[in-house]
């Protein structure tokens, strides 16, 4: 997932009219590719917390598709 400009991102092609967050309406300056759709938000705040949690949860899925001895576990 990418945060990108709001030249690239439109508005109107956002999947959501309010933002997951807050329930606000989302904001062109406040907009996120996910997934190859575009997802808004209401403030660059809120796009922030969602790519920090995707990249969490991203790297948590990677780590558990390693094996236990490749881990150092065994």
């Amino acid at each position: 997932m990418k945060a990108m400009s709001d030249d690239t991102l439109r508005v109107e092609d956002a999947v959501n009219e309010t933002c997951p967050w807050s329930g606000k309406p989302i904001a062109a300056d406040s907009l996120a590719l996910y997934r190859g759709a575009v997802v808004g938000f209401c403030n660059p705040g809120c796009r922030d917390k969602f790519e920090t949690a995707i990249r969490h949860f991203d790297e948590a899925l990677s780590l558990r598709d390693v094996p236990l001895l490749a881990k150092g576990i065994e």
